[in-house]
């Protein structure tokens, strides 16, 4: 049986209400499926889902889906990680980071 993903999948249509509108703070992975670094995220995503389940929300994008998107947010490559709380970007990191400095990312922002 496969393991359900523990965080959102992102697209056009839910970005806004599963970010934007979020009453909890939300971290953004934006990814693509070519992107060696990225795979190695997806075990610390799932993680973080885990460790902050009702706190935070951990939601991934991938690029090449919905490039418009990243495009506005000035993704310039991937992983890139963005900070939301009350709908604002509160920081973003490029790159793969250690589970403890995201998760202390999280904690600030709670």
């Amino acid at each position: 049986m496969a393991e359900v993903a523990k965080y959102i999948t992102l697209t056009d249509e839910t970005f806004e209400v599963e970010v934007i509108h979020s009453d909890v703070p939300v971290l953004v992975d934006f990814w693509a499926a070519w992107c060696g670094p990225c795979r190695l995220m997806n075990p610390i995503m799932d993680s973080l889902a885990d460790t902050f389940e009702g706190k935070v929300k951990i939601a991934k994008l991938n690029i090449d889906d919905y490039n418009a998107l990243a495009t506005s947010y000035h993704i310039m490559g991937v992983p890139t990680l963005l900070f939301f709380k009350d709908g604002n970007l509160m920081d973003r990191t490029e790159g793969v980071m250690p589970e403890a400095a995201i998760a202390d990312k999280l904690n600030a922002l709670l």
